[in-house]
């Protein structure tokens, strides 16, 4: 192989000493920056892969050299071109710009002509405008002037078709032609021509009235030959005359006639124009008008009721000695006689008209709004006139509460349609009635905790009946409560009905408060007779409000009271006893149950305490024996009770006679087992750990206890030993 050249030599130690260099800077890497580490390590990559290792490819860097330089001249040449093409560019763009900016004037320029050009056009045409604008409104008025007329012809040739009908008896062709003016009526409700609206109404009701009038001739005939009204009780006597198929075929035209005059007939009296002549006022006095408004009576109804209306005044008016204050039951069974008298005209005479003719009314149900509507007028007058009477008020409230009753009752009037129970709901009359019904409760309570046989039951004679063993004055007073509950049951109004509920717990504390002070005079002797007739009231009261917590009607209020927030219910009350109420976990009455149960609690107690207090005393020579000197049992022929026991047995034998007598069921088991318990304890710390026993002597106890003791007690349980534990 031939030795290399003096120039590869030189080259080989140029580029290892170059490439030292590099790795010693590699290494090093402190004093060198991103960029130079990159242009260093493209050096060394570009080496590597030119000439690598091999020292025979160093003869190949001439080449790469000279490869290199025409590289760099290529680059230089495009730099240049580069840089010599772009003034032209922005030359170019430079007059592009400004071809665009004389432009942009020289529309400025044609739009400024185009504007005064415009603008003087329009000044020119302003009086062609103006002139225009006048022609249109003369136009416009014109045309509302012909529509004027128009409906003023319409109107007049509705009114001679009625007329030309009415002369040629085509009555229902006049029916429709007022139909049609009540069409047009309607639609121009909205129009401000007012004289026109006036003139149609008053068109309107003139032929709305003739043929009213014509018609309700007719059919008061009609139901004079049919024996209307029916004031007594329809008789089976009456024979059908001999033109009854031609009456009922009358009645059945005029009453059809007389619904189809029914749109114009409520529009006329919605407009509040003159009532028609005779036609008594449907609608009751503002006073007496319930929350929600009912349809108008149909037509036929409303002539039906005028004789019925007339007789109700000419009775129930004025000076007649029928028109009593003190007599509300007058006028409300005078009602209730004619809706029952008139009950089977109605179903077999009217209803079956009605239900052809497709009217979905009932026809007794209308009669029964018509004559209510006479009643609510009137017991409205006379309650504002009897609010400063107590005795003719609440005789007027238990009038109507039982004629709402019998309405509902007897006379199916629906629920949805208001009776008279609404009249009670007005502020002034339903504050009266509370304070009437407060008044006269509290009255009677004082009568009745002051009767001679408050304190005694009325079934003590009748074990099956007495096994609370109420006094006469607490069965007195619930009953009382009962009845304010079945008069205020039926209010449609919850709200009314939480204040009468309110009323009622204030009575029951009230009475409660009572019951407390008498037993205060009676705890002298808790064993009397008074002072368990007073355990057993407050027991019963308890018993009774207890049940009554769990009654529907009750509940209802609860959910009610919670709803609504009443303040006289739920007064006091956090919120977690109001989500309790919410939940129906409490009732409306645990605060009273609370304080009842308390009392009860105290007087059960005391009464016990003075009980063993007897029998403590009875106890003592019991506990004084000499257990320890009693001989053995097999020394005994017998066992006998111990002669000291027989007084303590004695005692509590009659105590619990007497307890079982006197008290409840439920109150003498609670009874019984308290004084179990108490006497156990006595027997155990004055007797049993109180002495030292022989053997006889602690099968004399035990004989004491099994023997004699237990079995007073065994009367009311099975094991009475379980009560004596200790």
């Amino acid at each position: 192989m031939a030795a290399p050249t003096a120039l590869q030599q030189t080259m080989t130690k140029r580029t290892e000493t170059s490439l030292k260099q590099v790795s010693t800077t590699s290494r090093a890497g402190e004093s060198l920056s991103p960029d130079s580490w990159t242009g260093q390590d493209c050096l060394v990559d570009f080496l590597e892969k030119e000439v690598g290792s091999d020292l025979k490819s160093l003869k190949n860097v001439g080449d790469l050299l000279e490869k290199l330089r025409e590289e760099n001249t290529v680059l230089e040449e495009q730099v240049l071109t580069v840089s010599s093409s772009v003034p032209p560019k922005v030359s170019a763009a430079l007059s592009a710009a400004e071809e665009a900016l004389c432009s942009v004037e020289d529309l400025l320029q044609r739009e400024r002509l185009t504007s005064n050009m415009l603008h003087q056009h329009l000044q020119g045409a302003q009086p062609w405008m103006d002139n225009l604008g006048q022609t249109l409104n003369q136009v416009d008025t014109i045309e509302r002037h012909v529509k004027y007329l128009q409906c003023l012809q319409h109107i007049e040739e509705l009114s001679a078709a009625v007329q030309q009908c009415l002369m040629t008896s085509s009555v229902w062709e006049a029916i429709r032609a007022v139909d049609n003016m009540a069409a047009l009526d309607a639609g121009l409700n909205q129009s401000g021509c007012s004289h026109l609206k006036d003139f149609l109404r008053e068109t309107l009701h003139f032929w709305h009235k003739i043929i009213k009038d014509r018609l309700t001739s007719d059919f008061e005939k009609v139901l004079t030959q049919l024996h209307w009204p029916i004031i007594s009780p329809p008789t089976q006597s009456l024979t059908p005359t001999a033109n009854a198929q031609e009456i009922n075929s009358q009645l059945e035209l005029l009453v059809t006639q007389l619904l189809a005059l029914q749109t114009s007939d409520d529009l006329i009296s919605q407009r509040a124009l003159a009532p028609c002549q005779g036609v008594p006022s449907i609608q009751p006095a503002s006073s007496a008008t319930p929350p929600s408004q009912a349809p108008p009576l149909c037509l036929p109804i409303q002539i039906m009721l005028l004789p019925l209306s007339r007789r109700f005044r000419y009775h129930f008016y004025g000076n007649r000695q029928t028109n009593s204050l003190s007599k509300p039951e007058w006028y409300l069974t005078q009602v209730l006689m004619w809706m029952g008298n008139s009950s089977t005209f109605m179903e077999e005479k009217i209803q079956p008209i009605l239900d052809r003719a497709g009217a979905t009314i009932s026809a007794m149900v209308e009669l029964c709004r018509g004559l209510l509507s006479l009643v609510q007028e009137k017991v409205a007058s006379d309650a504002s006139r009897l609010l400063y009477d107590d005795v003719l008020f609440c005789h007027l409230v238990e009038e109507v509460l039982q004629f709402e009753k019998e309405l509902r009752s007897n006379q199916s009037y629906p629920a949805a349609l208001p009776g008279l129970l609404h009249l009670l709901l007005e502020d002034a009359t339903l504050q009266k009635w509370l304070t009437v019904e407060k008044k006269m409760a509290v009255e009677k309570m004082d009568a009745m905790l002051s009767a001679e046989g408050a304190w005694s039951s009325q079934y003590k004679d009748i074990s099956d009946m007495d096994e609370l063993k109420a006094p006469d004055c607490a069965e007195t007073f619930m009953t009382l409560l009962q009845v304010i509950t079945e008069r205020y049951r039926a209010l449609p109004c919850p709200s009314a009905q939480l204040k009468f509920l309110g009323l009622q717990r204030e009575l029951v504390d009230d009475f409660r408060i009572r019951l407390t002070q008498v037993m205060k005079e009676e705890s002298r002797c808790p064993l009397g007779a008074r002072y368990c007739a007073i355990l057993n009231a407050v027991n019963y009261i308890s018993t009774i409000l207890g049940d009554w917590g769990d009654n529907v009607f009750f509940l209802q209020l609860q959910q009610a009271a919670v709803s609504l927030g009443e303040e006289v219910v739920l007064g006091g009350l956090g919120v977690l006893e109001v989500g309790r109420l919410a939940s129906l976990e409490g009732s409306l009455f645990e605060g009273l149950l609370a304080l009842l149960d308390r009392l009860k609690g105290d007087m059960l107690g005391r009464l016990l305490e003075w009980t063993m207090r007897e029998i403590a005393d009875k106890a003592k020579p019991y506990g004084q024996d000499r257990w320890l000197s009693l001989p053995p049992q097999h020394d005994q022929s017998t066992m006998t009770l111990s002669s000291s026991a027989c007084p303590m047995m004695l005692c509590v034998r009659d105590r619990l006679l007497n307890l079982h007598q006197v008290l409840s069921l439920s109150l003498f088991q609670l009874a019984w087992q308290g004084l179990a318990e108490r006497l156990d304890n006595v027997l155990y710390q004055d007797v049993i750990l109180s002495n030292h026993f022989s053997e006889g002597g602690a099968a004399q106890l035990q004989f004491d206890m099994t023997r004699n003791l237990f079995p007073l007690f065994g009367h009311y349980c099975k094991r009475p030993e379980n009560f004596f534990k200790q």
